[in-house]
Order: structure tokens, then sequence, then C-alpha cells
């Protein structure tokens, strides 16, 4: 099974591919990666908007309406705005991260880039995800797209995955180590 019918398998995968497909009707691929980027970046910022995505007693049409406003504030397109439109009104918008994670990776494919998926305690700035673009071209020789997530339980470093191998330079990791050994 390739990458891309793994990613049409989950809830997530079929939003992703249908805002894909429509994505690539409109020619309107990077409008609506920079539109989820740009809400990524929010997600990692905003206590609020995540409150809001994982509450579980909003109705289908406050949550609609929550999201809709967040949209417009962010500037987002309108493909991207009436699938988070579609996933509001499905009770549906914890799937927000994981939809982001399937678009990025499928644009990435489209494009022949590969795509990493890098999780960070703290949000990465452009500088810092262009020197990590950089330094993952140089190790898989190839363009390489980033997907970034905050984890703020990883305590620092990063976690990097790229199709199967996973690279974890993680505080906790490296903290879970050093116990493991002290333990004997």
């Amino acid at each position: 099974m390739d990458q891309s019918s793994g990613i049409r398998a989950s809830l997530a995968g079929r939003y992703a591919t249908a805002l894909f497909a429509l994505a690539e009707e409109n020619k309107s691929i990077d409008a609506v990666q920079d539109s989820l980027a740009t809400l990524s970046a929010a997600l990692g910022e905003s206590e609020d908007l995540r409150s809001l995505i994982g509450s579980p007693i909003l109705s289908r049409e406050d949550a609609g309406k929550g999201i809709a406003a967040t949209a417009k504030s962010l500037g987002l397109d309108k493909l991207s705005t009436n699938v988070l439109g579609v996933l509001a009104a499905n009770r549906r918008l914890d799937q927000i991260p994981a939809v982001v994670r399937a678009f990025s990776t499928l644009a990435s494919g489209y494009r022949g880039e590969i795509t990493a998926e890098v999780t960070s305690a703290h949000p990465l700035d452009d500088k810092q995800i262009d020197a990590l673009k950089a330094q993952l071209k140089k190790r898989v020789g190839s363009d390489v797209s980033v997907s970034t997530a905050v984890d703020p339980s990883i305590l620092g470093g990063l976690v990097v995955k790229i199709g199967s191998q996973m690279i974890d330079s993680s505080i906790k990791t490296r903290l879970n180590t050093l116990s493991q050994a002290m333990k004997g």
C-alpha cells in the first residue's frame, strides 16, 4: 500500500483527499496549503482555538460560527474555509491537525517532494523551519516539505518522521533513556 492510499483510508485522510481534489481542480493547491499552515500555526499558539476544536459541548452551529470567524480572521482561502465548515457540521473539528498533515503529504507527493512530520515543544519560526529543511535535504538527498506539530510534553528538541524513519532528539526521550540506564 503506498502512502497516498494509507492517507485515504483514515477519516482525516478522506477529508484531506477531497480538499486536495478540489484544490487541484481549482489550481489552488499552494493557496490551500498556505491556509492550512496558517491554521496549524494558530493552533500551536492559541489555547482558545485548541479548545474550540476539541470541545465536545459546543453545538454544531456554534462550532461552525467559531471556526468561520477564525477562518476569516486568519484570512484562509475559500476552499479551506468551506472544508472547516464541513468538519464543524460533522462534529470533526478535532480532525483538523490530521487533515493538515494529510493534505501536506498529498501536496508534497504531487510535487515530488518528501514530507517530514516534525514535532517540537514550541512552535518553530520560519528561519528554524528553513534550516531544518536544509539539513533534511542533505540527509535524504531531495527537497523536503515540513509539516509541523507542537507537543509541549517532549520538553525540548525535535521528533522528525520521514516515511518509516524516525529521528527522536527530544529531551523527554533522552530523560527516559537515562532513567532506564540508571535502573540498570
